[in-house]
């Protein structure tokens, strides 16, 4: 699966930040069940490469997965020998965008200034993290989007509910990354089955509406 596919569908990145490995195959079947395909473990959890490695032997290539908070050249090879086949980071880094494509994986830096962005870009991101999107808000993605490459995809992240995705796809948001409003280290199965199923009602009413 590719970020391609993904905006096909469904376009929400699940941000299981402090996963640890024995609740990644629960946690990663129960958003299966409710509709995310792409699921990222920042690398500031406990174990996440074995995480990453349990998610992708329970997904194969039914789910795009992988690392967030990803700083190094030398993170992007250990996510790509766990199987990881996206990589995630809070910044504009070309050194690790370009080890991410050499490495064959997807790129989904981030940015928060139109010079990040045309960096990325240019140095083959597959897509784009506006990080913290709630510190740009609708208005400055809007503002931004009126130079970037029309087609070009921002997933906003920080702050995202489905209270504020309405805002942000008019502002031409792709769609979006997802964190504590989603999951939290000792929230139950159940309890993040519920919370997924809910922003993804909620994305799709904001899409509809």
């Amino acid at each position: 699966m590719t970020i391609e596919t993904l905006l096909g569908g469904l376009p929400l990145v699940a941000i299981l930040r402090g996963l640890t490995p024995d609740e990644a195959p629960a946690i990663a079947d129960a958003l299966f069940d409710v509709g995310f395909r792409c699921l990222e473990v920042p690398l500031n959890s406990p174990e996440p490469f074995d995480s990453i490695r349990r998610i992708v032997d329970r997904m194969g290539d039914r789910a795009l997965v992988g690392a967030g908070t990803v700083l190094t050249v030398a993170d992007v090879g250990r996510v790509a020998d766990a199987g990881g086949k996206i990589v995630i980071s809070p910044n504009t880094d070309v050194d690790v965008i370009a080890a991410t494509k050499d490495a064959g994986l997807q790129s989904l830096p981030a940015f928060f200034t139109p010079s990040e962005a045309f960096r990325a870009i240019a140095a083959g991101a597959d897509a784009l993290k506006l990080f913290p999107a709630e510190l740009a808000g609708p208005q400055g993605l809007k503002a931004m989007r009126a130079v970037l490459p029309k087609s070009f995809p921002v997933f906003p992240v920080g702050g995202i509910d489905p209270n504020t995705m309405g805002p942000y796809l008019q502002a031409g948001a792709a769609g979006f990354g997802i964190g504590s409003s989603l999951y939290a280290p000792g929230r139950s199965v159940e309890d993040v089955r519920a919370r997924g199923a809910a922003l993804v009602q909620g994305f799709e009413a904001a899409r509809a509406g």
